[in-house]
């Protein structure tokens, strides 16, 4: 009769390879699946919004670039004047702390990954970019359609209101076109890390996890 081994030779391989994962699963998602599904619903919804207010800015602002009517102009920039007053700090803000809560409450993290810390930081500055620079730009060219309330605006009294109020805009869009091809693509894998073994994260769940839409978060 041949005697048995003490101990199988697969199972402290198994153990070890089955406890980081057991351990990251438990400790990564912290947010219960209904929980989850419902900040992934208010991101995306808030993400795709904002990229839309974007949109429809620099249409706006697009137009009152190249329109000779100055009725239409006005009627342009008091648009985005009321869209950006009563929309860019709540979507851009909700945008980006959504994103957050996703990170910190699934196992993708906020810096595991070279692509959701990209994310983060370029949702961040889009965020700040809406706030303060596009706010900013937007009472400026209201201004100048408050002090010209009836007839032609002369271009002097325009100045580089009519090229910053396309400029921020374009630049806050690209930014957050930019986080969408990040949550699609998933690039540049996972920061290196001791005692962790390379890959996607076991358990993770879907793009939207990781702040989809900037971040993108």
């Amino acid at each position: 009769m041949r005697p048995s081994s003490p101990s199988s030779p697969s199972s402290p391989s198994t153990a070890a390879v089955a406890a980081p994962g057991a351990g990251r699963r438990s400790a990564g998602r912290r947010l219960s699946p209904g929980a989850r599904k419902r900040l992934v619903v208010l991101h995306v919804v808030v993400s795709v919004s904002w990229l839309a207010l974007m949109l429809c800015l620099l249409t706006l602002a697009v137009m009152a670039l190249t329109t000779d009517d100055a009725d239409r102009l006005r009627t342009a920039y008091r648009a985005m004047g009321l869209l950006g007053d009563a929309l860019v700090l709540p979507l851009s803000l909700l945008t980006f702390l959504s994103g957050v809560a996703l990170g910190l409450g699934t196992s993708w993290g906020l810096f595991r990954y070279y692509w959701v810390s990209t994310k983060f930081w370029l949702t961040l500055g889009a965020m700040a970019a809406s706030v303060f620079a596009l706010t900013a730009r937007l009472h400026d060219a209201v201004r100048v359609a408050d002090a010209h309330p009836t007839g032609p605006i002369p271009v002097a009294d325009l100045g580089f209101v009519r090229y910053n109020t396309v400029i921020v805009p374009a630049v806050a869009l690209a930014l957050y076109l930019f986080t969408v091809i990040l949550s699609v693509y998933k690039p540049w894998g996972r920061r290196k890390a001791a005692g962790t073994l390379p890959g996607r994260i076991p358990g993770a769940g879907g793009p939207a996890e990781a702040g989809r839409g900037p971040e993108g978060r």
